[in-house]
């Protein structure tokens, strides 16, 4: 039975989670809240979830570009260089992103009596993203099943494993990752400098999946 709706931005991470878990979904929701990429993400994420016979919606989030800080929002010449890992990257987080997320699709999902909300935050992401961790996802997990009469769950199966490791059950479901977008600056091709460039090479390096993006460098 179809009991789910996901979160996918048309990355590795969500493009994986979405072949992973298939059968098991019955919405995938992108949301445009104006950054550099999402023009190049939401096409795969739309494509994919066609190829799958899954619905497929965007939400736009424009008041995030409007009222929120992040260099995310502001031209590819902010988007800062280096390891994802780095401290310099703090600078990419969108404040509250996942949080305001998960709050819209939790409502979607109740709107269409569907009881799970699945997303792919990870290992990686916790240095980095407050709104990836851990006990960030067991208290949304805990507001959305007691904030809805369907008891709705925020289902996060990566959250404590690494990008590498994703990308090892992505080569089992035989993902071509080319079909994927990874890099913040948005350009026509992978920027290979930026800490999404670097993560994705060393995810693909890591799963023994030989790389055919396209990198600027």
């Amino acid at each position: 039975m179809k009991d789910s709706v996901i979160i996918v931005s048309g990355g590795m991470d969500s493009i994986t989670l979405l072949y992973d878990k298939k059968d098991e979904i019955a919405l995938g929701i992108s949301f445009n809240y104006g950054s550099n990429h999402n023009l190049k993400e939401i096409p795969y994420a739309k494509m994919h979830c066609e190829r799958l016979g899954i619905k497929h919606i965007t939400i736009n989030l424009d008041f995030i570009h409007q009222y929120f800080k992040s260099s995310l929002l502001e031209g590819s010449d902010a988007i800062p260089e280096g390891h994802y890992a780095a401290e310099n990257m703090k600078s990419t987080v969108v404040p509250f992103r996942n949080g305001i997320m998960l709050s819209i699709a939790v409502g979607v999902a109740e709107s269409h009596n569907l009881k799970n909300v699945l997303i792919a935050n990870h290992a990686g992401d916790h240095t980095i993203y407050p709104d990836c961790r851990p006990e960030f996802i067991k208290a949304i997990d805990k507001a959305a099943s007691t904030g809805t009469y369907v008891e709705a769950r925020v289902i996060a199966p990566y959250t404590n494993i690494t990008k590498g490791e994703i990308a090892k059950i992505g080569k089992k479901l035989g993902i071509d990752y080319a079909e994927t977008w990874s890099c913040y600056k948005g350009g026509e091709k992978h920027c290979g400098k930026c800490g999404t460039c670097v993560e994705r090479k060393e995810a693909l390096a890591e799963a023994g999946i030989v790389d055919t993006t396209e990198y600027e460098d």
